[in-house]
């Protein structure tokens, strides 16, 4: 119960869509629940919230599990809505935030089916008008790589038929990483035929790993580091001995095209060769037991911090779930290249992040860097960054990032002297696009939800002024 009421909880939306379930009217509901229809009223209207006491009322009366009803699996859908709405082809209808509420909260389907359209959209947008009816036909309406992310969102970026045949190869092996290296090794070449090597750079040419079929034989470059080999072997070895629990995963997804099934084969394969390196209970029982020190971690299981941040979002085994994580993977301007959006997500799905999130510059590869952040809606969490060391031949040095609401703050060491309640936030927002934040100095784009307040007679100290209403 106490995730379900340490935050105030407005669930018109979901009670009126119980009742109507139900074939109740108001005043029949507010009858069996023991309160006034005009106080049943101002619960489905969202202007009251729901209380602890009449959460269980409902558990009692109509036998529904509160975590379900409370689950906030949605919370992106309204706000995910309102960027969509935003897009200048309809930003002049002005549709009320009370409307896409009450459209993302009650018919999630529908809101789906516009999010799916509209990345259809933004893909055309972005192709030639030559090119999007070309030689190899239409282009995609929904870009492989958005497909992929959706897709593992609604999973929780957690897959347990694979955790589990990781976890069981895994028993047999040793939990030492320099030993499991030669152990993998050895086990590909004895039951599969299949040989490593490594070798120069200049012979590979650039390429960081090759698997020769002929051969039978997955080539390493030098340059990669002792945890990306690790990684490559568990990933050829879980290609060959978790192929049929890959594909039927990758066959439940439903790929809409050749490109999506690819993807998502190699997703599986990486979340596979993950789980074998970072067994579900073993990575979940370390992570809590040294409070989630990032490095230490990292250094146990012979990985490296982008392999951990990713295995640390995948932790939602039902009865063992660990701190629900959010990920991302971005360069210094807050591009990014990798997502996941565990339990909340608090920017913006479409563009780049808010520049008053410090994850952009966190520019030591060793070091954590950590900021206590606030969102428009007032809800707070704790970010975690670490710098990427630099590929070869790279300029940029991107950046991982893992968040979590900050309630989880003191199972997180890296945490330690921040007070996630009383403690200053530093206010971000969505986007500055999406954000209605007045006094940003930060600011680089004016709020599409708002006309500019622009005056010859003064000047603001945050940049673009715009309307309250």
């Amino acid at each position: 119960m106490a995730d379900a009421t340490d935050r105030k909880l407005y669930l018109g939306p979901k009670l009126r869509v119980l009742r109507r379930e139900l074939g109740l009217n108001q005043t029949r509901m507010a009858e069996e629940l023991g309160v006034s229809p005009s106080y049943l009223n101002h619960l489905e209207r969202n202007q009251r919230p729901l209380s602890a006491q009449m959460l269980l009322r409902l558990a009692n009366v109509y036998d529904i599990d509160i975590r379900d009803f409370t689950a906030r699996a949605n919370d992106g859908g309204s706000g995910e809505l309102s960027e969509i709405l935003s897009d200048a082809l309809v930003r002049d209808i002005g549709i009320a935030r009370d409307e896409v509420l009450e459209v993302s909260e009650n018919y999630p389907g529908v809101s789906e089916a516009i999010a799916r359209f509209y990345r259809a959209l933004s893909d055309l947008r972005r192709l030639p008008g030559e090119a999007a009816a070309g030689e190899r036909g239409p282009a995609p309406l929904v870009a492989p790589i958005d497909w992929l992310r959706e897709t593992i969102a609604r999973a929780g970026n957690h897959f347990a038929e694979i955790d589990a045949g990781a976890e069981a190869i895994a028993a047999q092996l040793s939990q030492d990483p320099a030993l499991l290296q030669a152990e993998l090794r050895a086990r590909l070449k004895d039951r599969h035929g299949m040989a490593v090597q490594v070798l120069r750079a200049d012979v590979l040419a650039g390429t960081l790993r090759h698997y020769d079929m002929h051969r039978r034989r997955l080539m390493l470059s030098e340059r990669l580091a002792a945890s990306g080999r690790l990684f490559a072997i568990a990933y050829h070895l879980c290609a060959q001995e978790l192929a049929d629990a890959i594909a039927a995963q990758v066959a439940r997804t439903a790929p809409p095209d050749e490109d999506s099934r690819r993807l998502a084969t190699i997703a599986l394969t990486n979340y596979a060769a993950a789980a074998l390196i970072m067994p579900y209970d073993r990575i979940r029982q370390a992570a809590e037991q040294c409070r989630h020190d990032l490095p230490m971690l990292r250094d146990r299981f012979g990985v490296s911090s982008e392999q951990l941040a990713h295995r640390l979002t995948s932790l939602n085994r039902t009865g063992t779930r660990g701190i629900p994580f959010f990920m991302v993977r971005m360069d210094r301007a807050g591009i990014i290249s990798k997502r996941f959006d565990g339990e909340a997500w608090p920017f913006a799905r479409y563009g780049s992040t808010c520049p008053r999130w410090d994850a952009h510059g966190a520019g030591a590869v060793d070091q954590v860097s950590v900021q206590l952040i606030e969102t428009l809606d007032e809800r707070r969490f704790v970010t975690l960054a670490m710098a990427l060391p630099l590929p070869p031949g790279a300029r940029g040095r991107a950046v991982i990032a893992l968040g979590c609401e900050a309630k989880h703050a003191s199972r997180i060491v890296h945490a330690d002297g921040i007070d996630a309640d009383k403690d200053d936030a530093v206010e971000v927002g969505p986007t500055c696009h999406l954000c209605e934040r007045r006094a940003c100095p930060d600011r680089a784009l004016p709020p599409v939800t708002r006309a500019l307040d622009l005056h010859g007679y003064e000047r603001t100290s945050a940049p673009f002024p715009f309307r309250r209403v």
